[in-house]
């Protein structure tokens, strides 16, 4: 739920904090006093549109922060560990503690430059991460927005979110995936012949090529070396010659020095112990410079100036080089090289086989997805009815005693379903038994199913498609009630109602008051309101004012105690003037 709003130079407020509660809490004002701006600033601090509009005049900078207290889920948690953002009590495995909560701060820096910035629990996020965690955290119906009525992709949802059906649907969706890797390997089989057969010459072409160079890793390198070598024959024989003769020919070589000193070491050791330590490091010395010294000697013996053994080496480099630039840059990209072609090219021929155990594991797999999905299919029709009987019982209670709601679904037949789609046929001649009028793009990770609602408010009319529906009242209400009974308890969040009360009045802004405050007893419901039905309901009351001072207007809010409800019920009830007989009927209703 959301327990803390901060908002900072949005349109008319310069500085406001507002702390909300469990339940149902309710913000209440004049006509124009700021309310949905509070409400449009909460929907741009989880992801909504921001438009420099909405900044407050002669600024340029403005933040808007919201700390939100949410319980452990393993959705959620995985969301925010994709996202780098981890919390110590979210636990994504099956043993999460349903009864766990967390804080997460979200918080939304905004410019006039466009250098927005989003913050979640401290960490930089995106657009897309606070789009995520919205379902989790916030639901918001503005004036107007009845887009969860209006979309039946939404329809679906809430059907299946009252069948409990969530475990099933992530069946579907895996082997619906399984499925369809399936068919794109064996799409990619089914290519033109034409030009498989070329690709088959390319990688025959590229493979014979590679071979034939009979490639080594580093041999490059070693060549290389060799090369620098014979071109350098003459210096390296000096070099070698005046080594040896320091080392070892010399009168004063080296080594003499070396076998003077031990000498030296050794008597002084009769008579001082501590240098007899050193004589050990001498003699290692001495073994050191004997040991190059003959090394010296052994390869300038070899060195040896051949021109063919040159040329071999240059040819074999510019084999190598050209074979390099073609594959990849370096031998280690032409052997990668090589056996992704050798893999390939034993894909191609063996084609035909791999096709046929690729239509086993497709038709295993599709009858794998087909009873899945028919089991979800059987247990939406089994909770459709009962979700019906339940919707039609809320709009009772919010005075809608004549409506009719109806969930129409829409499958493909027994037959539709054991038939073979034309894009999954082997042999193209072949034809489908399978009709045009069903294809394959009905079948959907969320199964085959089309849900869709339809709704008549009076007797006499027929049930129409909800997008359909005229009376703005009705379809708030109709939205509250879904939202009701579609069990809205399976993740608890804040769901928030911009002017519900719209089009309604008297006992009707009642019943929707009883029917917030049982919405309220599982999430915390956040409503804009002008209705006093309404707002005798309130578990919180916010008062929201607009108040001019020195030329400048400011937007205020504030929790009213019990007297402070009384006056703005009675001014609700009466207007700009209030009566004793306003406070007296105020207090009967929040009392009764």
């Amino acid at each position: 739920m959301l327990t803390l709003l901060n908002i900072s130079n949005i349109a008319l407020i310069d500085e406001l904090r507002v702390e909300f509660d469990v339940g149902l809490n309710l913000l209440t004002g004049e006509t124009g006093s700021g309310k949905s701006i509070i409400v449009d600033a909460l929907g741009v601090l989880i992801g909504g549109r921001f438009t420099t509009d909405l900044l407050k005049s002669g600024t340029e900078r403005a933040f808007i922060e919201g700390l939100f207290s949410v319980k452990a889920s393993s959705e959620l948690g995985a969301i925010l560990d994709a996202a780098g953002i981890s919390l110590s009590t979210f636990n994504t495995g099956a043993e999460a503690d349903k009864t766990a909560t967390n804080e997460v701060i979200i918080r939304r820096e905004l410019s006039t430059s466009g250098r927005n910035k989003i913050f979640v629990n401290n960490q930089l996020a995106t657009q897309t991460l606070l789009r995520e965690l919205r379902p989790f955290l916030v639901d918001i119906h503005g004036q107007g927005d009845q887009q969860t009525l209006f979309s039946i992709d939404k329809h679906l949802e809430l059907l299946d979110a009252f069948a409990g059906v969530a475990p099933l649907r992530r069946e579907v969706g895996d082997t619906y995936q399984t499925w369809s890797a399936l068919k794109r390997e064996l799409a990619a089989l089914q290519r033109d012949e034409a030009e498989k057969f070329q690709l088959v010459d390319v990688l025959r072409f590229q493979i014979e090529e590679l071979e034939r160079g009979q490639l080594a890793i580093d041999e490059d390198v070693s060549l290389a070396e060799e090369r620098r070598r014979l071109h350098n024959v003459e210096q390296l024989t000096t070099l070698c010659s005046e080594s040896y003769a320091l080392i070892y020919e010399d009168d004063d070589a080296a080594l003499a020095r070396v076998r003077q000193a031990a000498k030296q070491i050794e008597e002084l050791g009769e008579y001082e112990s501590s240098f007899r330590a050193y004589l050990e490091g001498l003699e290692s010395a001495r073994a050191t410079l004997e040991d190059l010294a003959f090394s010296l000697r052994e390869y300038s013996e070899k060195l040896e100036f051949s021109p063919a053994r040159l040329a071999e080496i240059e040819n074999r480099l510019a084999e190598l080089s050209q074979l390099k630039r073609k594959y990849g840059g370096s031998i280690e990209t032409c052997l990668e090289h090589l056996a992704r072609a050798q893999d390939r090219l034993r894909q191609i021929e063996h084609a035909d086989e791999r096709a046929n155990e690729l239509a086993t594991e497709l038709a295993a797999a599709r009858d794998d997805y087909v009873g899945r999905a028919a089991k979800l299919h059987r247990e939406r029709e089994r909770a459709a009815k009962k979700f019906e009987q339940e919707v039609e019982r809320g709009l009772t209670e919010v005075a809608m005693e004549n409506a009719r709601f109806v969930i129409q679904i829409s499958s493909p037949s027994a037959g539709e379903l054991k038939a073979v789609p034309k894009d999954e046929t082997l042999d193209k001649d072949e034809p489908s038994p399978r009709s045009d009028v069903f294809t394959a793009t009905t079948f959907t990770p969320r199964g085959f199913d089309r849900v869709e609602f339809h709704f008549s408010a009076n007797i006499g009319e027929a049930v129409k498609p909800l997008a359909r529906i005229a009376s703005g009242g009705e379809a708030s209400r109709l939205m509250l009630v879904l939202k009701t009974v579609a069990n809205a308890s399976e993740f608890p969040r804040t769901i928030v109602f911009d002017e519900i009360d719209t089009g309604i009045g008297g006992r009707v802004s009642e019943a929707v008051g009883l029917k917030l405050r049982k919405l309220a007893q599982s999430n915390q419901v956040l409503c804009v309101t002008h209705q006093p039905q309404i707002a005798r309901f309130a578990d919180t009351h916010l008062l929201v004012q607009k108040k001019v001072a020195g030329g400048h207007t400011a937007i205020t809010i504030a929790g009213l105690d019990r007297r402070g409800r009384v006056e703005e019920i009675a001014r609700m009830l009466t207007g700009a003037e209030i009566t004793d007989n306003a406070r007296r009927h105020a207090r009967e209703m929040i009392k009764s």
